[in-house]
């Protein structure tokens, strides 16, 4: 998946119903940012639209294997082409991350949590969009949610945990039918309102919100202890023969003679 491809999706209907259905499911027409620096990682330059009028700044990092596109205008572009494992900024620099069309194709899902991790100020958080592998959409190839590796609920809290985040929120959305077409724009219609109450955890994409976790475990290495302890009730070896050998052996020579 490259840049052109994921604005090419965009610019179809199905791409719009898509973009506006994460829109309302994240709140950024609403959501509080001000005086925060939001960071998005991926191709979320659509949504960070919604957020950069009301952050103190507001600004895009693209894979380095996906491109780069100029964003918010060819006079002040707020973009860069970057390797999510080694992000060109100092610690605790931003408040706020959005990762779309990201996690999913990184080379190392922890490593490039990790480095989010660090790049987030205390207390900041991380929103994650992310193909569920439960879905409908994650078996279809025809848009960007069905390239990349997938990933449950369990699969995506472990992955948070381990990288020193705590779950805010998490849910699913997109129950409506992955492709474009009439007959299955008429097949959502009715689909859509089951799915999204009867079978909630089937939905196209997973959406969680998780908080930068600082007080974090410390790997602990096992000690080399510099004793050697024996049991107390162990074997001894010793040159010095049992006093009753002695006694039985004397009495067969005596009986001999």
């Amino acid at each position: 998946m490259d840049i052109l491809t994921f604005r090419s999706f965009y610019e179809t209907p199905l791409g719009e119903k898509v973009f506006s259905t994460i829109t309302n499911k994240l709140g950024l027409k609403d959501r509080d940012v001000s005086g925060e620096r939001v960071m998005g990682l991926g191709y979320v330059t659509p949504y960070l639209q919604w957020l950069k009028p009301r952050a103190e700044r507001c600004f895009a990092f693209m894979p380095a294997r996906q491109g780069a596109c100029v964003w918010p205008s060819a006079e002040k572009v707020a973009t860069a082409l970057v390797f999510e494992e080694d992000l060109p900024l100092p610690d605790s620099a931003v408040d706020r991350i959005m990762l779309v069309h990201s996690l999913e194709f990184a080379e190392n899902a922890r490593e490039m949590l990790s480095e989010m991790w660090r790049v987030l100020a205390p207390n900041g958080r991380v929103i994650i969009v992310v193909p569920n592998r439960r879905g409908l959409w994650a078996r279809n190839d025809h848009t960007p949610f069905g390239s990349g590796q997938p990933y449950s609920r369990q699969q995506l809290l472990l992955l948070l945990h381990e990288t020193n985040f705590s779950v805010v929120n998490i849910s699913e959305a997109l129950y409506f039918s992955p492709s474009g077409r009439a007959l299955a724009r008429g097949f959502s219609a009715i689909y859509e309102p089951l799915a999204r109450n009867f079978f909630p955890y089937f939905g196209g994409i997973i959406v969680c919100e998780a908080q930068k976790r600082l007080f974090q475990g410390l790997p602990v290495h096992r000690r080399q202890s510099r004793r050697v302890f024996i049991p107390a009730l162990s074997p001894q070896i010793t040159n010095r023969k049992p006093s009753h050998a002695v006694e039985i052996r004397s009495d067969h020579e005596s009986s001999d003679w």
